[in-house]
């Protein structure tokens, strides 16, 4: 940032009154940057100038490079001010331009990511696009100023030609947004052609699926679970368990702090790129916790709770919301937050602990990260290390535990990497339903609390006139929610009914649904768009069903559509998952990999899910025992009702709750599926037994 002596900034442009932390990062650019809206637009139209349009987000490592390298650039700037109408966009605020552009950015490309940099006419129509440009040739790449004065030109000189460029362009967009027509109807074999082509993509050596760099792959996991759950085959579960103790013992798990950091930059999980992104530790908490309940394997349960530790004390805002992000720099050093030396180890725990601490997490003289630093990783068993050093298992382990909360709060003097906190509907929805589901698994009041302030905070916050809002920050909601936000946001008030037994967020829930069903649903063709009706126009109204870094929106809706037709006894939620299907079930069978959360909505489809009724008092023993015993198993093809003598509402709204009645005043359960109805039972074994 250019500044002058006196510490005042030198520039500020527009970007000074935007909410979005990456937005500000950018407000004393010399750039004349703009926020996207109709004032930049307009500008654009009435002097005829090519947009500049730029999309990245505050934790993206290479828009901080393509800032400081050109961005900060005067004579760069200048030459973007002097041919362009330049604007900023967060792609967390606006996933609708940033899915739209993107598509662009690949088909004129053949790849994508971030920072994204396309040209555009006057009406928003793409012309020219790429990602990061380095100020001058290099890398085999052009420099971003040969960029500019290149494209200025072709603006001025070949304007009839890049117009008719720029509306085929618009043209593909618009054919790419709808699937063709399907074929096949999904039949079950799905799922067994979803696990083979997993299992043929999976590194049977580290975990995970293909080479790198390597994505957890959260929801394809969680589905092979529910596959395991299905058949149980155990390679289904040996693919899980793999993964999942690979990355918990890779640098791509922060072992100090708890967390997951974005991928690994290897294959091995050894050297993650370095943000930690909520809706990752969102997706991956309820993975570890979905696999301690088919196991039992404590070493899970831990991972989960380290995780949820983490996002309670460094992402979670005073008023009750989520953060968004964490960088993968600090003091302009990537990964520098994370990484030690033996040396600043020894100073702390002591030459003979700190030496055992550096033998168990492997780090060294020479280093495994750049600049001969380490970053913790455990590739040894503890009772290997162990015997190598001549120590009791039992006394290593202590070593290592009290060295892990010495090295925590040493850490924690460290200047840490900066936290974008923006709250974002469809990212708290995702880690509403971790909370609520840890709340249950675990049997945590904590948890239930967290994700009950969590609904309180998004309901109070995010909503205006009944319809949802994409963003807050700063006392500051914004933005027309997408598919995504309703989608997510539903599917975590679901979980927290059955957190909770109340029915106030079953009510929230199915409201709601009606909305996204008005605002969002494709009467013709069938689908969601991932816009509201009421969204300004773009120049592609665009439906998304492949999932990315979080579920489709199309495959979450699916999934609390068929949940919500079995709670409410409602068929047409149940016609409109199906029609969600039919829509895309050649894509999914091409691409199995791509739609891992629909394969978990298909597998609940084609199951006969059991329908649980709890009758008692929420708060007493006998209650809690049964409601311990359904939430300790992996029961993915359920749903839970909690009838409470005192609250009538939930019978009311809830056909097959109307005639349980507690027996002998004793909590009772009662179990059915398939239209058949076992025996009520009020002891735990018995129950136990009924969910087997």
């Amino acid at each position: 940032m250019s500044s002058s002596p006196s510490d005042e900034p030198k520039y500020t442009n527009r970007l000074i009154h935007e909410t979005s932390p990456y937005l500000q990062q950018h407000a004393h650019n010399p750039v004349d940057w703009y926020p996207w809206g109709e004032e930049a637009l307009e500008r654009a139209r009435r002097e005829d100038k090519p947009i500049l349009l730029s999309i990245g987000y505050s934790t993206c490592h290479w828009c901080h490079v393509m800032e400081r390298e050109s961005f900060e650039n005067e004579e760069i700037a200048r030459l973007m001010n002097e041919h362009f109408i330049n604007i900023k966009v967060d792609r967390e605020e606006r996933p609708d331009l940033d899915a739209i552009y993107m598509n662009v950015v690949q088909m004129l490309t053949g790849s994508g990511g971030w920072p994204m940099t396309v040209f555009l006419t006057p009406d928003g129509e793409p012309f020219f696009a790429g990602t990061y440009f380095p100020p001058e040739d290099r890398y085999g790449m052009p420099g971003f100023r040969r960029v500019l004065l290149r494209v200025a030109e072709l603006y001025r000189t070949r304007r009839d030609d890049l117009t008719a460029s720029a509306r085929e362009i618009v043209r593909e967009l618009n054919r790419l947004s709808a699937p063709p027509p399907t074929r096949h109807r999904l039949g079950l074999e799905i799922l067994d052609e979803a696990y083979q082509s997993l299992a043929r993509q999976f590194d049977a050596q580290h975990g995970g699926f293909g080479r790198a760099p390597k994505f957890p792959s959260a929801m394809n996991l969680i589905f092979l679970l529910r596959y395991y759950q299905r058949t149980k085959k155990s390679s289904a579960l040996e693919m899980v368990e793999t993964s999942l103790t690979r990355m918990a013992r890779g640098g791509i798990y922060d072992q100090l702090g708890g967390g997951f950091h974005r991928y690994s930059t290897d294959e091995r999980w050894l050297v993650p790129h370095f943000e930690k992104m909520l809706y990752d530790n969102a997706l991956l908490s309820r993975l570890y916790l979905y696999t301690y309940q088919v196991t039992g394997n404590e070493f899970y349960r831990r991972i989960a709770e380290e995780t949820l530790t983490y996002v309670t004390r460094e992402m979670r805002s005073p008023e009750g919301g989520f953060y968004s992000a964490q960088d993968a720099d600090s003091e302009g050093v990537e990964g520098k937050f994370f990484v030690w030396t033996p040396e600043e180890i020894k100073q702390v725990l002591g030459d003979k602990e700190g030496e055992l601490f550096c033998q168990y997490y492997d780090v060294t003289p020479w280093g495994n990260f750049e600049h001969g630093r380490s970053i913790l990783n455990v590739p040894r068993e503890m009772d290997v290390v162990a015997r190598l050093a001549d120590i009791d298992g039992a006394t290593l382990r202590q070593i290592i535990e009290r060295g892990r909360t010495l090295l925590f709060h040493h850490r924690e003097k460290r200047i840490k990497p900066h936290r974008d906190e923006k709250i974002i509907t469809s990212w708290n929805g995702l880690m509403l339903r971790s909370f609520a589901e840890a709340a249950t698994i675990l049997d945590c009041e904590d948890y239930r609390w967290i994700a009950t302030s969590n609904a309180e905070f998004l309901l109070t916050h995010l909503r205006r006139d009944g319809q949802l809002q994409r963003t807050y920050r700063a006392g500051v909601s914004k933005l027309n929610a997408y598919l995504e936000d309703y989608a997510l946001l539903i599917d975590g008030l679901l979980a927290l009914y059955e957190a909770t037994g109340d029915w106030r967020w079953l009510d929230e829930a199915t409201s709601l649904v009606e909305t996204m069903i008005e605002q969002f649903w494709d009467d013709d063709e069938g689908g969601f768009y991932f816009t509201a009706r009421d969204h300004e126009p773009l120049i592609a109204r665009m439906k998304e069903f492949t999932d990315n870094a979080i579920p489709s929106g199309n495959s979450v809706a699916a999934d609390v559509l068929l949940r919500l037709a079995h709670w409410l006894d409602n068929p047409e939620y149940r016609q409109r998952a199906e029609r969600i299907f039919e829509l895309i079930a050649d894509a999914v069978r091409r691409f199995p990999g791509a739609f891992g959360h629909l394969l978990g909505a298909l597998d609940f489809y084609f199951s006969s899910p059991k329908e649980i009724a709890i009758v008692g008092d929420k708060h007493a023993d006998d209650t809690r025992a049964l409601l311990r015993a359904v939430f300790e198993r992996f029961l993915p093809n359920k749903v839970m009702a909690l009838k409470d003598p005192r609250e009538e509402e939930a019978a009311r709204r809830i056909p097959w709750l109307k005639d349980r009645e507690a027996i002998a005043g004793k909590a009772t359960a009662y179990v059915c599926q398939n239209f058949t109805c076992q025996a009520p039972v009020t002891d735990v074994a018995a129950l136990v037994e009924q969910l087997s």
